[in-house]
């Protein structure tokens, strides 16, 4: 059996004949571009200088959350904040954990961005010395977008009371 050929014109009145179908390839192609984006980046990480870090506290007495605070760094007299770096749309891409006060407890972190604390992450995570992840821990995110301008806040609870959490973010900008 041989397979009718059909020249260009008779291929554009076929598909013009189904405009939906036209709008659902440009979606596809614009949704295939954004899923690139995130495979394929460059990253940015806060703190920019290994001379300072990201520390959280949890909250008093155990297992209570802290109160929601702004991400910041550990600068001296005037801390570099994490929303000051969204200045397009961002896209948290992973957080390192990298040092934790307690040993042998769980903690358990959120962060959100906006004045109704909409939450993007909820991690729960242990260290310890035996039979137990060290402290370092890679997490990889894959949530929405924090929109321009917004602040990003964090919280935190552990095992025990006031704990601390060093921390650094991976993200990166997303094109206007």
């Amino acid at each position: 059996m041989v397979t009718p050929r059909i020249t260009r014109e008779q291929w554009n009145q076929h598909i013009l004949g189904f405009p939906g179908l036209v709008t659902d390839a440009e979606q596809l192609q614009a949704d295939l571009d954004q899923l690139r984006l995130e495979m394929e980046h460059d990253s940015e990480v806060f703190p920019d200088s290994t001379a300072r870090i990201i520390e959280l506290t949890a909250g008093t007495p155990a297992d209570t959350w802290s109160n929601w605070a702004e991400i910041e760094d550990d600068t001296p007299v005037t801390p570099v904040t994490f929303s000051s770096k969204v200045t397009e749309e961002t896209h948290i891409t992973g957080l390192l954990i990298e040092d934790l006060s307690d040993s042998d407890k769980r903690y358990e972190l959120e962060i959100a961005w906006g004045d109704d604390k909409t939450r993007f992450l909820v991690h729960r995570f242990l260290s310890g010395e035996v039979k137990k992840l060290p402290a370092i821990q890679f997490m990889r995110i894959r949530a929405e977008s924090i929109p321009v301008g917004e602040r990003v806040y964090y919280r935190m609870r552990c095992q025990e009371p006031l704990a601390t959490c060093e921390v650094s973010l991976r993200y990166h900008h997303h094109p206007l």
